[in-house]
């Protein structure tokens, strides 16, 4: 009868086995691991039984093991510790590898951050009101020749819409005055400050809206008395410091006085309200008595508000439809036809045409570039770690003949990557800390130092550093872990089995398409900004200072400039409204000649004394100039005036009578001007009109020399302020003020600037890091084609021939990309540059150059080197 053998069971031995292979290695002795592998190879060639279990056993007799670590210490925790010990380890011994690595995650996750902090900023903006979505602000849409959008409306209806209609809980308007001179007495003496957010006359209502709290005060009082004002606590310390505000009195430019009776908590950053000198709306009669009239319907006033509160039945349609009668009810003769729409909060601060402080579009691209950075960072990272398959792969080999297995592998390196993110994350909210003093000065926002104690940032880390170790870490982690132990340990490795050539190709392409595009959109903001700069308006912008005038009679004007031109400095001098190209400006209806009806285009509306064509140096193509006056007699237009007419002749237009504001100014047309850009080269040149009209002028033009400027700017202010002893000396250069014109687009060009230095580094690093494995790999081949002839040149074409080929790959990639990208940016711009060849051009050649250099040095090396050396390496 046969004998049967009991075998273990099979749960038990699974087990088992699974212990040797990953635990007992750490507590036998170095010399005993060749027998217990040999045990471990014989139990596979014969049916496992119970002794092979005590064969196994026996290697821990005392005397034999060495024990590191207690049994009973083999936990989780344990295994964590020791994948920590050895891929802090590994990293410390490939330095460089980790230097490179760290350098690009650090950068990229720093620019992560801030733009992470700088959107969550935008994103947060007047969401503190109690029920934020039911505040609305009622907006115009202009409908002319073509749409233009106002946030403002005329000053009257805000009462009519709280008089006759039941749709708003609460009803408040408000007028921003901009750019106002604050005068007040402290000690004896007159203080004048220039407050570039000016004050705002506000109804009482406002605060009823708004969560803007007094700190100190009555709200149901504060503004309900004419000449009151209510500061913020910041204000109120600026102007006052210690002393007490209330009673305390301040003016509009020594003007209107004001007497404080409340103080309200300083705002948070996070709103678009911007004046902090809050006044009784009632005293706006005093200020402007046509806009607080309830018949000021004949147009609408930049910085005229209105606010709502919606019944909560309500909807923003419904109102809309109640607001439309009134264009036509209270200006029958208008041929604008106007829309009043509702706008709610949160629109307000994304919405560019009513005046938004940024689009979210804007806020997109800066997430995009963010995410284009941090996938440009991990291409590096995956790109060195598959290169440097070959040099782990007999690691791996030797691990998985002691027992590893494919997953303990796995989450080896996948610790390797998380210590190398977590040091880069560290690294990166250092730099972030540091950093957004300069961002909040750039992009002109508050974000706080202590952002990073925030709940939301902090779970945006640590969900940053997953997913960077996930993206990063599990690709090269399968790749190295995949190797099969007998083809490692024989250096018998493909490429395919080493990640992929094409797979890092792919990569490498991937990163220099990404510079490409932001290199091409870096060239044609650069070209357009440029061209706005340098490009001929129609009038001279050089050397014009731009003076305020002070409140005074006309031969007060009229005598001060006199003096100014007997200054050495000064060649010439106007009075004016305005520059012809402004960020202000009167547009108004016309009707030409007999017509009844206004004409479907607005007029800008140049008033001036007779030097004005002079001092700017605007080119008169037919007729004369204006005659000295100090009323409207007379107009000369420009040549889009006469397009937008239909006349074609400058002659035919001669003598044409052209009917202004209500009638109230007219004149013959006695002179054609050449266009000239009254705005920025984003709208297209308006029909304007050039007439005398001494009440409206607020404005010294004055032509200097620019031999001795600062002198002559000395001499000015001199003059100015023995005329106007109690008022404030403002003055402004004109190409200066041109130039605010395309202040976010200059944003964006310094924006891209650094961001596209940043992703060139990034990709730059990782080149680096792949050209020194690829330059290690191939030395012995470098060698053997030097001592069979190969020349220095030669050799750095093997190694640059790859990259020139990805590099043109990534540029048919990228090439698309950007013209499309590009091609829609410069769809703002009625005037712009033409997107040529030349463009792209420099773009492919900078990526050239820029890998030339990167690579350049260690090639030159490696081609340089005594081929006696090179074939000794290996």
């Amino acid at each position: 009868m046969k004998k049967v053998e009991a075998s273990p069971p099979k749960l038990f031995l699974g087990f088992f086995r699974w212990f040797c292979h990953t635990r007992m290695l750490d507590y036998i002795e170095g010399d005993l691991i060749e027998v217990y592998q040999r045990r471990l190879k014989e139990s596979g060639k014969r049916k496992a039984d119970w002794k092979f279990i005590i064969d196994v056993l026996l290697l821990f007799r005392p005397g034999i093991i060495r024990p590191i670590k207690p049994i009973q210490n083999l936990n989780t925790s344990g295994m964590f510790k020791s994948y920590f010990k050895i891929g802090w380890r590994t990293i410390i011994r490939n330095k460089q590898y980790a230097l490179i690595n760290i350098a690009g995650l650090a950068l990229s996750i720093t620019c992560c951050m801030l733009i992470f902090a700088l959107v969550k900023h935008h994103t947060a903006f007047d969401n503190f009101h109690s029920n934020e979505d039911r505040i609305y602000r009622i907006v115009t849409e202009q409908h002319r020749e073509t749409v233009s959008y106002v946030n403002s409306v005329p000053s009257p209806l805000g009462e009519v819409f709280r008089d006759n209609h039941t749709f708003g809980e609460k009803v408040a308007r408000m007028f921003h005055e901009s750019d106002a001179v604050i005068t007040f007495d402290r000690g004896g003496e007159l203080i004048k400050i220039k407050e570039p957010e000016g004050f705002a006359f506000t109804e009482s209502a406002f605060f009823e809206i708004f969560n803007f709290p007094l700190s100190k005060g009555n709200m149901g009082s504060a503004l309900s008395e004419p000449n009151t004002a209510i500061l913020t606590e910041r204000m109120a310390q600026k102007y006052f410091g210690e002393e007490n505000p209330i009673g305390q009195v301040i003016s509009f430019d020594n003007t209107i006085p004001f007497t404080i009776t409340g103080i309200l908590a300083d705002f948070p950053p996070n709103t678009d309200i911007k004046p902090e000198i809050f006044v009784s709306y009632i005293t706006l009669k005093d200020f402007n008595s046509w806009l607080a009239s309830e018949n000021a319907w004949g147009g609408i006033t930049g910085g005229m508000y209105c606010y709502t509160f919606l019944r909560p039945d309500v909807s923003p349609s419904q109102v809309e439809e109640a607001l439309a009668p009134y264009v036509k009810q209270h200006r029958p003769e208008s041929k604008n036809v106007h829309h009043y729409k509702l706008q709610p909060l949160s629109d307000i601060h994304f919405n560019g045409k009513y005046g938004g402080a940024i689009e979210k579009s804007d806020l997109w691209i800066l997430s995009a570039i963010g995410i284009f950075l941090l996938i440009t960072a991990c291409v590096n990272f995956i790109n060195l770690a598959t290169a440097q398959a070959l040099k782990r792969s007999k690691e791996v080999g030797v691990r998985k003949v002691l027992g590893s297995v494919r997953a303990q592998l796995f989450w080896q390196f996948i610790f390797e990557t998380a210590i190398i993110s977590s040091v880069s994350i560290i690294i990166a909210l250092v730099m972030s800390y540091f950093l957004v003093p300069s961002v909040n000065s750039f992009f002109k926002t508050e974000i706080p130092l202590n952002f990073g104690v925030n709940l939301t940032f902090l779970g945006f880390v640590c969900g940053l550093s997953i997913l960077i170790t996930l993206l990063a870490g599990c690709y090269p982690a399968i790749i190295l872990t995949g190797f099969k132990p007998v083809a490692a340990l024989k250096g018998k490795l493909s490429q395919h089995q080493l990640g992929g050539l094409n797979t890092r190709r792919s990569l490498i392409v991937t990163q220099f398409a990404i510079s490409q595009v932001l290199i091409i959109g870096l060239l044609v903001i650069m070209n357009q900004m440029r061209y706005s700069r340098q490009a001929e308006l129609g009038f001279d912008r050089e050397s014009i200072v731009m003076v305020k005038l002070g409140r005074d009679s006309l031969n007060t004007m009229n005598s001060l400039k006199n003096e100014f031109l007997r200054l050495p400095g000064v060649e010439k001098v106007s009075i004016c409204y305005e520059a012809p190209a402004s960020s202000s400006s009167w547009n108004n209806s016309i009707r030409f000649e007999s017509e009844i009806e206004e004409v479907n285009f607005l007029t800008n509306m140049k008033l001036a004394d007779t030097d004005y064509i002079s001092t700017f140096d605007l080119e008169l193509l037919a007729g004369r100039n204006l005659q000295p006056s100090d009323t409207v007699r007379e107009v000369v237009v420009n040549e889009a005036m006469l397009r937008k007419l239909g006349i074609e002749s400058y002659d035919d237009a001669i003598g044409k009578m052209v009917y202004a504001n209500g009638g109230a100014m007219k004149g013959p047309i006695v002179g054609v001007v050449q266009n000239f850009h009254d705005r920025s080269f984003h709208e297209e040149i308006s029909a304007a009109l050039i007439t005398t009209a001494s009440s409206m002028y607020s404005n010294f033009a004055i032509k200097i020399n620019g031999n001795n400027t600062v002198t002559t700017l000395g001499e000015i202010e001199k003059l100015w302020e023995e005329h106007y002893p109690d008022q404030l000396f403002e003055y402004a250069f004109l190409d200066e003020s041109i130039a605010q014109f395309y202040e976010s687009e200059e944003t964006i060009l310094q924006g891209i600037q650094i961001f596209s230095f940043i992703a060139i580094f990034i990709g730059c690093l990782g080149l680096y890091g792949l050209v020194s494995f690829m330059v290690a790999q191939k030395t012995k081949e470098v060698g053997i084609r030097k001592v069979m002839g190969g020349g220095v040149g030669h050799i750095i074409w093997i190694f640059g021939k790859e990259f020139v080929r990805l590099i043109l790959i990534a540029f048919l990639i990228a090439a698309p990309i950007g013209w499309w990208f590009m091609s829609n940016w410069l769809k703002d711009f009625e005037f712009k540059i033409n997107l040529d060849v030349w463009t792209f051009a420099i773009a492919v050649t900078c990526s050239l150059l820029i890998a030339a250099l990167t690579v350049g040095y260690q090639v030159i090396r490696a081609a340089a080197m005594n081929p006696a050396f090179s074939l000794k390496t290996e």
